[in-house]
């Protein structure tokens, strides 16, 4: 408990530093708390790939890309002007 208590920053920072998962504090040789990270380390596994088959990507439709095309170039009511 003691040495804990000494050295609570170094414990702390090698947690920080993902140098440890947990570390163990003991009274007497026996063990009475934990000292854990609070949040997870973030997870360094690629995720190429992650949303393959939950969804689908329509195809092209010129018609439609034709009409969005002409919204966004007609002039504004308000103003008489393109936006």
């Amino acid at each position: 408990m003691h040495e804990a208590k000494s050295r609570l920053s170094k414990l702390v920072e090698a947690l920080e530093m993902g140098q440890e998962n947990e570390i163990t504090i003991a009274r007497n040789g026996r063990p009475v708390a934990r000292l854990v990270p609070l949040l997870a380390a973030p997870d360094s596994t690629p995720r190429i790939g992650v949303a393959q088959g939950k969804f689908s990507v329509p195809s092209p439709n010129r018609e439609l890309d034709q009409a969005v095309e002409t919204m966004f170039a007609a002039e504004s009511p308000e103003t008489g002007r393109r936006d």
